[in-house]
């Protein structure tokens, strides 16, 4: 398969990053042979997604643990800077357990027998605001369990600072008001400590933590004797003199073959939080040793597993029987039946409606776009479009969103002719504009494509039946704050226009 990235190179080793594409703040855990991984998704729906593998390499999405984003009335609209923040995943007592803070919520949680579900309904588990990257941890040895997280200046003004409790068994409740386990404004040097991850390990409670900025800051570990503290700390993994800024959060785990692995993200612009892997030890005095000798390898031995095939997330989609594979989420909780109609024929391809909105003008605003990451920093990608609405204004097409965004589709003009049309809308801009004139589509047809090189540039063209043609200027896709860029697929029209059709998708393909 023509993929666009993969980091199994196929010689028993292996490339960073793992997963490159915006699968931010990860975290890991290991259940038997099996490795699962989920990741920040903000105001996204379904949220939390869920990734497996066996040898920590090759991974797939194999679904999400939470299908709306609680509470749901704030999650109706696209929300890119709020929600499901930095979760941890865990197992204990034959669960998996996610926790996460919600930065306008407070502390959230849920649980599953099983990693595919069902997962329970989210658990409102520390109410208020600020409250960010919660962690839990049940201490097999003496049957206690324990919360840490961090602080979100932007909601609270508190930022640099960890804060623990003590947990009841089930998850459910806390059973003190809790402490300030530690205080980085003490650290000289550190700043923005965050995303801290609970472990014991050796005879010690283990904080894994970063700080000093997702852009250049540096992964540090904490430990103590007591949960209360105090905490000793070490820089375990930094920059040096490696390509890799960050390096930020992530995960440590053991493998069924006894290995220590630790996963964290590196940001990296409109391209979002890319997963590296970084091998780990302990030294001599008992503190881990990340990377090579603390600093982050670009290539590197498998971890020892049985063999298994090259894979990455999904990324193509055929959309069988009208439906869209799990690697799709809406921008906002979704309204299926008002947005998504069913094929004739389970063949057919997805169709979306043409909702007429008075936000059809501005992509950013709509909860009806269907948005997938960037697979890889150069890629191709491509859709096939009907649109079959006679509607003025009905319009539909493949978009690359964030602050600012561009897209190309169809749109039926003033006579409900069909016509390929081209626009964009910059940071600041409150509406799009033409990015290129409109040229007429038979039948109303086009294969749309976006060519993406190195810095995120995005050449778009179409064919509407003569072959490819490029359009307008190339588009330098912006993140959305701390969200990475997304591919979407829409359908809309202008307001008071009432469902105005349909747009049926076929045939997504990304290719290097």
């Amino acid at each position: 398969m023509n993929r666009p990235w993969t980091a199994d190179l196929g010689n028993g080793t292996y490339r960073n990053p793992v997963l490159n594409a915006d699968w931010s703040d990860p975290d890991v855990v290991r259940v038997g042979a099996d490795h699962y991984l989920t990741a920040s998704s903000f105001g996204r729906a379904p949220g939390l997604p869920l990734l497996h593998s066996r040898d920590l390499v090759n991974w797939a999405l194999v679904g999400h643990a939470l299908d709306r984003v609680e509470p749901a009335a704030d999650f109706a609209r696209p929300r890119h800077d709020a929600g499901v923040w930095a979760p941890s995943l865990r197992h204990h007592a034959g669960r998996f357990w996610i926790f996460w803070g919600d930065p306008d919520h407070g502390v959230q949680q849920i649980n599953a027998e099983h990693i595919e579900g069902p997962w329970s309904a989210p658990h409102l588990l520390k109410p208020g605001r600020g409250y960010i990257d919660a962690c839990p941890l049940w201490d097999e040895e003496t049957g206690e369990a324990y919360l840490v997280h961090a602080w979100a200046k932007s909601r609270c003004g508190i930022k640099n600072r960890l804060t623990g409790h003590r947990m009841s068994a089930d998850g459910r409740a806390l059973l003190d008001e809790g402490r300030t386990l530690i205080d980085a404004d003490l650290i000289p040097g550190w700043f923005t400590l965050e995303g801290p991850k609970l472990h014991r390990h050796d005879g010690y409670f283990w904080i894994f933590a970063p700080a000093g900025g997702v852009e250049t800051g540096w992964q540090g570990a904490f430990r103590s004797r007591d949960f209360s503290g105090p905490y000793e700390e070490r820089v375990v993994l930094s920059q040096g003199r490696t390509g890799v800024n960050g390096p930020h959060q992530g995960g440590w785990v053991r493998t069924a073959a006894g290995e220590d692995w630790f996963l964290h993200f590196q940001a990296r612009g409109a391209y979002g939080r890319v997963v590296h892997l970084q091998p780990m030890h302990w030294d001599a005095e008992g503190w881990p040793v990340i990377g090579d000798a603390g600093e982050p390898v670009s290539t590197h031995r498998k971890p020892a597993a049985p063999e298994q095939p090259v894979a990455a997330p999904a990324v193509d989609d055929d959309f069988p029987g009208g439906t869209h594979g799990e690697q799709w989420q809406w921008t906002a909780n979704p309204c299926p039946d008002a947005w998504t109609e069913q094929a004739e024929h389970a063949a057919d391809g997805l169709r979306l409606t043409c909702v007429g909105t008075s936000d059809a003008h501005d992509l950013r605003l709509l909860p009806n776009v269907l948005v997938q990451r960037m697979p890889a920093e150069e890629f191709t990608v491509e859709v096939d479009l009907e649109l079959h609405s006679d509607e003025p204004g009905a319009k539909a097409g493949l978009a690359v969103l964030g602050d600012a965004f561009c897209w190309i589709g169809l749109e039926a003009g003033a006579d409900g002719t069909p016509r390929l049309v081209h626009r964009y809308a910059e940071g600041a801009a409150e509406s799009e504009r033409d990015a290129a004139g409109a040229r007429a589509s038979p039948g109303g047809r086009a294969r749309l494509r976006i060519e993406v090189t190195a810095g995120a540039r995005c050449r778009f063209s179409a064919d509407t039946g003569d072959g490819f043609r490029p359009s307008g200027q190339v588009f330098a896709a912006t993140p959305w704050r701390w969200v990475a860029a997304l591919l979407g697929l829409f359908a809309t029209a202008p307001a008071g226009t009432g469902p105005a059709g349909t747009a049926l998708f076929t045939t997504f393909r990304a290719t290097h």
